[in-house]
Parts: structure tokens; C-alpha cells; sequence
């Protein structure tokens, strides 16, 4: 099964993204023909998603080279170097930004200054693009693998916050686990959290899964150890945004607790991630950046007052899970059971 939700497009010499702050009421695309644009949309959420944000900040990076040529001419790499670091600036917390915007780098040291960059950073960015699908399609059999090798019935799985087509770059990686088990008839049906405070689970993941015709329902975060205790859910599947050396995982506020639920319940637990989310500079979870966005995401939905005007909110974007309550990361190169620094080595080479 591919999912038909695209979430990031070229055409036209531009780049066109969904804006995810209004699905699924609206399915909206909105241009992009400059890279300051591309920075603002990857920070105000109009895409969202690590291996997303990466793909995008490649394609805005394509942006940026063309217009220093345009106003630079051979002097365009000095006049690049702001507009990379404005993209790089955009979120803190997902490495895959950081991972791509490094390859586009490396490529434009090796460009000549008279050189015009546009179509060879294009054809890179392409290419970026194409190799998060293949890693995603790589993921899902995987994944899909490890379960089937410890039941041969069919079950069901809880997700949190969206990991699909329109968290990466298409098909998803927590999701594309979903996705493969869903069409080998392995996993049937799927518990969506809606994922406060942005309700990435009730406008992103059950529109996606529904517009797929895989079976869905959404459930309050804090309805977890409730569906749990019920005895259908098999395995909690997530992404990262990012994974350090020793196997821990960030990611979207809320799955810590899926964690610690999931080791109470017997339930097993993966994260399903490119290995460009693995962060090998980084020793343990303790040491990435957690982004703290403003409270009023919390208080208040699409304008509307929740909370008392003066009551300040607590809005971590991300929290981390430790390794121990991992029971497998899944990535395009394989698959590491009960994560360990030497098993995370041994993985990535």
C-alpha cells in the first residue's frame, strides 16, 4: 500500500508544501519561491515531522542557491552562508534538518563560484527526497518482519503524534511499519492518540490512515493505559526526532509515558527512524536540546481561551525515552533489539 498524501512537492520551480496547521479541515498547498519562507514555514508548523523538515530545508536550500546566483553571480557562496544558517535555525531538536542541510553543504564546496548551483542542489534535494521514501518503504518491511516473527495473528498497535506521509518524505516510518502490517493483514486496527497540544494524532493521523481505508480510532493521550489494559494492542509504534548513541529516543511530547506504560503492560515498544535521526555525537538523551514552544499552544486552540488568561503552561515539544524501555529501533539499515551504545555502533558502522 502507498499512501496518496503528499506532503512536500516541487513544481514549477517551486516548492509547494501542505499546510498541516489546518488539515483536515483544508487541504491546502502553499508556495514557496524563497528560503526565508521555507525557514518561517518549517518553524510555524506548516511541516513538521524530522525526516519532513529535513527534505524541506534541502528544497529551501535549493531556493537560496538560486537566488544568490541570481544576485551574486560568482559571488553567490558568500551570500548562500545567512540563508543556510537562517534554515538551520528553524527547529532544534530534529538532526535530520541538520543532516541535510550538512549534504547540501558538502555538495556546494565541491560547485564552482561561476558555477549556477540551481539544478545540481536540485538534483540533490531530489534525490534526498527519493532516498526518505526508499528508507521509509525499507522500514515498514522490517518492522513488519519483527512483529510477525513473534505473532502469526492478527492484533492491534497504538502510534502517537503522525509519523506518515506527511511527517516524511512519503509512506512514513512509524506509520509505514503500520502501513506494510496493515496489507499483510498482521495489524488490524490502529489506536491514534490525539497527541496535545498541536493534535497531530486527531488532524493528521487518523485523516491519514483514513484516507488510506486502515481501520482507526482515536483516543485521548490519557486514554493509553486504559486501551492497554483491554489486552489488543500488541506493540506501541513511534518515531524519533532524534536518537542518541545509547538508543534513547526523542520525541513528540508523550511517548516517555507510552513507555513506562507499555514495560507495565507487557506491551513491546519500537521506534521506527531513518538512521540520519541517530545522533552518534550525542552519548545519551540527557544531551539533546528539548524545544520549548509558547504556552499558548496549550491554553488556548485556534484562539479560543482554554485556561484562565493569567495561568502560565508548561509546552515542551519532545521528551526522551531511555533505551531500556526500547524494545527495538527500527531503521533502513536494520534493526537493533534492546538498544545498547555497542549495538547502535555496530549498527551505523
Amino acid at each position: 500500500m502507498n499512501s496518496q498524501v503528499e506532503a512536500i512537492k516541487w513544481e514549477d520551480d517551486r516548492l509547494s508544501l501542505l499546510d498541516q496547521r489546518i488539515l483536515p479541515e483544508q487541504v491546502l498547498y502553499l508556495e514557496y519561491t524563497n528560503s526565508g519562507e521555507v525557514a518561517r514555514a518549517i518553524t510555524d508548523m506548516v511541516v513538521r515531522g524530522a525526516p519532513a523538515i529535513g527534505v524541506t530545508a534541502a528544497y529551501g536550500v535549493v531556493l537560496a542557491g538560486r537566488a544568490a546566483f541570481e544576485y551574486e553571480n560568482n559571488q553567490w557562496k558568500q551570500h548562500i552562508a545567512a540563508a543556510i544558517e537562517e534554515l538551520a535555525q528553524s527547529r532544534p531538536t530534529a538532526v535530520n534538518l541538520f543532516w541535510a542541510i550538512d549534504r547540501m553543504k558538502a555538495l556546494i564546496t565541491s560547485l564552482n563560484d561561476s558555477e549556477n548551483p540551481t539544478q545540481v542542489l536540485l538534483e540533490e534535494a531530489k534525490t534526498i527526497h527519493e532516498e526518505d521514501i526508499a528508507a521509509n518503504k525499507t522500514m515498514g518491511k522490517f518492522g513488519f518482519e519483527l512483529m510477525s516473527s513473534s505473532s502469526d495473528q492478527p492484533f492491534a498497535v497504538l502510534t502517537h503524534c503522525n509519523t506518515g506521509s506527511l511527517a516524511t518524505g512519503g509512506f512514513g516510518t512509524a506509520l509505514g511499519v503500520i502501513r506494510h502490517a496493515w496489507n499483510e493483514k498482521l495489524v488490524n486496527h490502529v489506536h491514534a492518540d490525539e497527541t496535545r497540544p498541536w493534535l497531530q494524532g486527531s488532524r493528521l493521523t487518523a485523516w491519514e490512515l483514513e484516507q488510506d481505508g486502515i481501520s482507526v480510532t482515536l483516543n485521548a493521550d490519557s486514554a493509553a493505559a486504559h486501551i492497554m489494559k483491554q489486552g489488543q494492542v500488541k506493540w506501541v509504534i513511534v518515531g524519533a526526532d532524534r536518537i542518541t548513541a545509547n538508543g534513547d529516543a526523542a520525541n513528540k511530547i508523550g511517548t516517555y509515558s507510552l513507555a513506562v506504560l507499555a514495560k507495565f503492560h507487557g506491551i513491546k515498544f519500537m521506534v521506527v527512524a531513518p538512521s540520519t535521526t541517530v545522533d552518534m555525537s550525542l552519548s545519551s538523551g540527557d544531551l539533546i536540546p528539548i524545544e520549548q514552544r509558547t504556552g499558548s499552544e496549550v491554553t488556548s486552540i485556534k484562539g479560543y481561551q482554554l485556561a484562565p488568561v493569567a495561568v502560565e503552561a508548561f509546552n515542551p515539544v519532545f521528551d526522551v525515552t531511555p533505551a531500556e524501555l526500547i524494545d527495538a529501533i527500527v531503521t533502513e539499515k536494520g534493526v537493533v533489539e534492546n538498544p545498547t551504545t555497542e549495538k547502535m555502533k555496530a549498527l551505523l558502522g
